[in-house]
């Protein structure tokens, strides 16, 4: 006899049909899995075997087979622990295969028949809910299961309870969908004293979706803007919190099925690999980059990070996605990320102030900011100095003007892009291309004019010269302005690093 159950195979963040196949038949007692295992895979053997053992059940003296087709897609993970299992209890005659053929499986087993929680669940979920199936699962990953609408969960703590309610002699509860996170509570605008140039930048920032470099020396406040950055960035929209929570789910980060509001925040350290920021390693997971999908990624000390790391993350920049091709996969995970940056101006830390700085200036400048390649400082839309703050700048009474009513101006922006959003099909004004940055970010004739001019002088590339069409565009939102004018493009190039000369 053949039992069937179905699973899923995850690559990136697509979850593909895998079917688990048992067959038990005569010959000398062995259990071997087939269809390209991984190491995890192949471990199923030892745990589905103690399961079934915690439960009063002993293998048959027979030759079982586990084929999980189809063959050539590579197979990894604990999560095939349960579909194995059930598939095997269904050719031994212990539960219905024709009932399994209804339902996805997915979950690691423990050796005393406990279902644990394996990363994906969310994944499997919508899958299941594209195929008109339903999805078991583990009773913590229940809340995590039921936000894929319209999809019959079986959320199960062990074996033992899963087969009562296949075979009706008990129930399982019906999980209930997981809450949404409240928003922790972040750093405020009041907290910085100064730097009103810096505050602004980090607002049009905000405002458009636009990567911004802060370069200042050390103490003069670059982390704590950066901190204050998720206090200002309008909450994510049902639709986008999916999107970010299919990433978490992937990686095992969504606890409790909890769905968060707040746009993510990610800051790695600088000795972070290129596996670790862009995704990757032996099982391809999302890196940092996908995990700040939709929200920022805060790289602090950025001439610190190694070279090759950085460049990584040029195409991630421009495309919005990050493919990781390996020779046993090649996956793609999304990376549409708002890139803060923060650096010293040289080493010391201390360019330009004569009772600090090195002796080797101006020339340990150039070398340190060397660290940073000239195509990945293009890719950056504003680039602003943080000047240092003195003791009397401390001594002042905190601003007026806090995150809430910065928020609130931001907010109003996204709301005119949201709403241009159906003829663009961009989210904020850092994706316009093409003939909607035209039609949109065109600017009147003195502005045109002055940026032509600025373009000539400051030696943009073509890539500069649209990121500062979308800067303009952003500061016209924010002031309301229906088309974009010189004073527009004036404050979008005061932004701008200026190539060096030859």
């Amino acid at each position: 006899m053949v039992a069937l159950v179905r699973t899923v195979a995850y690559l990136g963040l697509e979850a593909r049909s895998v079917e688990v196949q048992c067959q038990v038949a005569a010959g000398l007692p062995r259990f071997a899995i087939v269809g390209l295992p991984d190491k995890a895979v192949s471990e199923s053997r030892e745990r589905v075997q103690s399961a079934l053992a915690a439960m009063g059940l002993a293998l048959p003296p027979k030759r079982i087979t586990i084929n999980l087709s189809p063959a050539d897609l590579p197979k990894d993970g604990s999560h095939y622990d349960l579909p194995i299992a059930l598939a095997l209890l269904a050719a031994m005659g212990v539960t219905d295969a024709e009932q399994l053929t209804e339902w996805i499986a997915v979950g690691e087993l423990a050796l005393d028949g406990r279902i644990v929680a394996s990363p994906g669940v969310l994944l499997a979920a919508l899958h299941a809910s594209e195929g008109e199936a339903g999805l078991i699962c583990p009773a913590k990953q229940g809340a995590e299961a039921k936000w894929a609408s319209g999809v019959p969960v079986l959320a199960a703590p062990d074996l033992v309870s899963l087969l009562n309610h296949l075979k009706g002699t008990a129930q399982l509860p019906e999980p209930q969908r997981g809450e949404v996170e409240v928003a922790p509570p972040v750093a405020d605008l009041r907290q910085v004293k100064g730097q009103e140039t810096a505050k602004r930048a980090l607002e049009i920032a905000a405002a458009g979706g636009h990567n911004l470099l802060m370069v200042g020396p050390p103490g003069a406040g670059k982390s704590l803007l950066a901190s204050c950055l998720p206090g200002i960035l309008p909450e994510l929209s049902p639709s986008e919190a999916l999107e970010v929570s299919m990433v978490a789910s992937v990686a095992g980060m969504l606890e409790g099925g909890r769905i968060s509001r707040t746009r993510p925040f990610r800051a790695p350290h600088h000795s972070a690999s290129m596996a670790a920021l862009t995704g990757g390693g032996l099982k391809v997971r999302p890196g940092e980059v996908s995990l700040a999908h939709l929200g920022v990624l805060f790289l602090d000390e950025l001439p610190e990070f190694q070279r090759a790391v950085l460049d990584s993350l040029r195409q991630p920049l421009e495309t919005g996605s990050v493919d990781v091709a390996r020779a046993n996969a090649h996956v793609t995970f999304p990376a549409r990320v708002q890139l803060i940056a923060a650096m010293n101006p040289c080493r010391c830390g201390h360019l330009g102030d004569p009772a600090l700085a090195c002796s080797r200036a101006p020339r340990c400048a150039a070398d340190y900011q060397s660290k940073v390649s000239g195509p990945m400082l293009d890719r950056i839309d504003l680039h602003v100095e943080v000047d240092p703050v003195s003791a009397l700048d401390m001594a002042l009474p905190p601003p007026t003007e806090g995150s809430a009513e910065v928020a609130a101006r931001v907010a109003a922006a996204r709301n005119l892009q949201t709403a241009r959003a159906s003829e663009t099909g961009a989210r904020s004004n850092a994706e316009l291309n093409g003939e909607a940055l035209e039609h949109w970010a065109k600017p009147d004739e003195a502005g045109q004019k002055l940026l032509l001019q600025a373009a000539e002088a400051m030696r943009l590339s073509a890539r500069g010269y649209t990121r500062m069409l979308r800067v303009a565009r952003t500061i016209a939102d924010l002031g309301g302005a229906r088309q974009v004018g010189r004073i527009h493009v004036a404050e979008a190039l005061s932004y701008r690093r200026q190539a060096p000369r030859a």
